[in-house]
């Protein structure tokens, strides 16, 4: 159960603080009185207190002037912001997953953490951001509303290690000044309108680990400078206009690999088979581009995906990070720190040709495979019920021909298969969770296909004429009902005559019968009558 801070809602404590550290505690709904009285507040912690009121901006307004750290995170607090305000000597603000609205705060000169995201702070990034807080090494600014293009004084933040603008309205080009940051563990400016080039400076970069540059509209080739950041553990790149092929150093450089998301470019080439070296790596997305050529063999090589989730290697992460993976038919959106427990390989959409590999099927931890709107030939492989993990099948939309193997009947996680317009044929296997799959549409475009859920196959209808077995069946069932409705004749008739018929011929037997009848209505008679009687007395 959490602890409840139960307090009158009107108190005015007789003290005035310097300090307030409540996590996890009930402080709301309301706004209470008692926090409004506190004037001399430096160090505030209000994180998931369940307020869901508005603070007054006068209260706010006051606490800006003094606060040195301010945390009043994952909580419902509404505050409408009419000016832009500035906390002169506050060095750590953590303001995230609110209902802030207005223009961005600003903090001291001496800031170090400035959290933001999941608000609803509005208008441009300050040109001078950078220059008012220099030291900053923490800003998260996702999820708000925020336009205009980023300003240059970005770079001016040297000791940033974690940038985080994603999902705003921001446009333009990124600022090239990379090299200042040479330290910095996270960009993450995905799902803006950025465009340009992904600056080449990024490869001084040598201590990042993670880089979300996704659903922009950034073009030209991925830099290959970036082959400098080899701690590199989570590149996603996917739903901008990349052109060139998949760089070869991302599996030469880059052994800390856990995720790889080229998703909806315009990539051409073959998939290159340095990827196979990346012993980490879960998480290959390089589906919606135009790759060409042959799935490598030796993607087999994949340790990661060859273990159990708990053997898995992890990597730094930051929990606000978040990336889409396709999986059960739908796109999932996965939190970084929830990343560790997904397995896919997603090469969809390009024009790959030649046989699905056998040696696919020894990556048993895969929990999605799709490789659907391919040029694919050749069977299903035989070994595919290798794959015990797999939630996740798509190998629609492609010229895979043959019987869908036995083995498939043993994949007894699969929630989400699709299988349909290719040349497969015969009987559909049984069995297992494959019973619970009863769309035919994850089978259409198959002709030749039948068996549940599909038409029945060939011999499985009733015989049309009875055999000579079933003649003497049945010629054994009707002697036998003759034999049962005799009995039943002889035995009422033995009963019936048994009874009445000894009654007829003994005489003082059949007066006995009559009189035993004539004393019993007698007894009932007066019974009936003893009660009535007594009743009449009780009334």
């Amino acid at each position: 159960m959490p602890l409840i801070f139960n307090v009158s809602y009107e108190w005015s404590p007789p003290f005035q603080l310097h300090t307030i550290y409540i996590i996890n505690c009930s402080v709301g709904p309301d706004f209470p009185v008692w926090l409004q009285s506190q004037t001399e507040l430096l160090d505030v912690t209000l994180s998931s207190t369940r307020i869901s009121d508005s603070i007054p901006e006068e209260w706010f307004l006051n606490l800006s002037s003094k606060v040195e750290n301010l945390d009043l995170s994952h909580n419902q607090i509404r505050v409408k912001l009419q000016s832009q305000l500035k906390f002169p000597n506050l060095y750590y603000m953590d303001l995230s997953h609110n209902q802030f609205e207005g223009p961005l705060p600003l903090l001291s000169s001496h800031a170090t953490r400035l959290f933001l995201g999941s608000n609803s702070f509005s208008g441009p990034i300050p040109s001078n951001f950078g220059q008012l807080m220099p030291k900053l090494r923490v800003l998260n600014l996702a999820e708000n509303h925020l336009i205009g293009t980023i300003p240059s004084s970005l770079c001016d933040m040297q000791n940033l290690i974690i940038l985080s603008l994603r999902s705003n309205q921001l446009y333009g080009e990124f600022p090239d000044a990379w090299s200042v940051w040479p330290n910095i563990w996270v960009v993450d400016v995905a799902y803006n309108n950025l465009s340009g080039n992904i600056p080449s400076s990024m490869g001084v970069l040598s201590s990042l680990r993670i880089l979300k540059m996704n659903n922009n509209n950034f073009g030209g080739e991925i830099p290959f400078e970036l082959k400098n950041a080899t701690y590199l553990g989570c590149i996603d790149l996917g739903g901008n206009k990349l052109t060139g092929s998949v760089p070869l150093w991302i599996g030469s450089n880059h052994s800390e690999l856990s995720t790889l998301r080229l998703h909806s470019n315009f990539l051409s080439g073959h998939i290159p088979r340095h990827l196979c070296n990346l012993p980490f790596l879960h998480i290959l997305d390089l589906g919606h581009n135009n790759l060409s050529g042959t799935i490598p063999k030796c993607l087999k090589n994949l340790t990661a995906l060859n273990f159990i989730p708990s053997d898995n290697h992890t990597v730094a992460s930051y929990p606000d990070m978040q990336t889409t993976v396709t999986a059960k038919g739908s796109e999932l959106v996965y939190y970084q720190t929830a990343l560790t427990w997904v397995y896919s390989i997603d090469l969809s959409s390009n024009n790959l040709e030649g046989e699905i590999p056998e040696e696919m099927t020894s990556l048993t931890a895969l929990g999605t495979l799709n490789l659907s709107r391919n040029q694919l030939r050749g069977n299903i492989p035989s070994t595919i019920g290798n794959l015990r993990w797999l939630e996740t099948l798509d190998l629609s939309h492609n010229h895979l021909s043959g019987q869908i193997p036995q083995s498939y009947s043993s994949l007894s996680l699969l929630a989400h298969v699709n299988l349909s317009f290719n040349n497969l044929a015969g009987r559909i296997p049984s069995g297992n969770q494959l019973q619970t799959l009863e769309d035919p549409s994850i089978y259409e475009g198959n002709p030749l296909l039948c068996g549940v859920p599909l038409t029945k196959c060939l011999g499985d209808e009733t015989p049309p004429f009875p055999s000579s077995d079933a003649g003497d069946n049945k010629y054994e069932d009707d002697n036998g009902k003759l034999w049962l409705y005799a009995s039943i004749t002889l035995g009422f008739i033995t009963g019936f005559w048994g009874v009445c018929g000894t009654l007829i011929v003994k005489k003082s037997w059949r007066y006995a019968y009559f009189r035993f009848f004539d004393d019993m209505k007698d007894k009932v008679a007066l019974a009936i009558a003893l009660k009535v009687a007594q009743l009449q007395r009780n009334i």
